[in-house]
C-alpha cells in the first residue's frame, strides 16, 4: 500500500513531475530552434550539406 501512496504524491492538480519535465524540455527545444532560425542556422546547415554531397560524388 505504501508504494501506491508514494506514487500519488507525485501528482499535483493532474500533472505529474514527468509531464512537467516533458513540457520544460519541449519549450526549451522550441526556443533553441527559434534561436537557430533567427541566426540563419538553416543556411549554414544547407551549405554544409551541399558541400558534403559534392565531396561524396567527387565534384568538390
Amino acid at each position: 500500500m505504501e508504494e501506491k501512496n508514494n506514487h500519488n504524491k507525485n501528482y499535483k492538480n493532474g500533472f505529474s513531475v514527468i509531464n512537467t519535465i516533458r513540457v520544460v524540455v519541449i519549450l526549451a527545444a522550441m526556443g533553441l530552434i527559434l534561436m537557430g532560425l533567427g541566426n540563419n542556422g538553416f543556411n549554414d546547415i544547407k551549405n554544409k550539406a551541399i558541400r558534403i554531397c559534392y565531396e561524396c560524388i567527387g565534384i568538390g
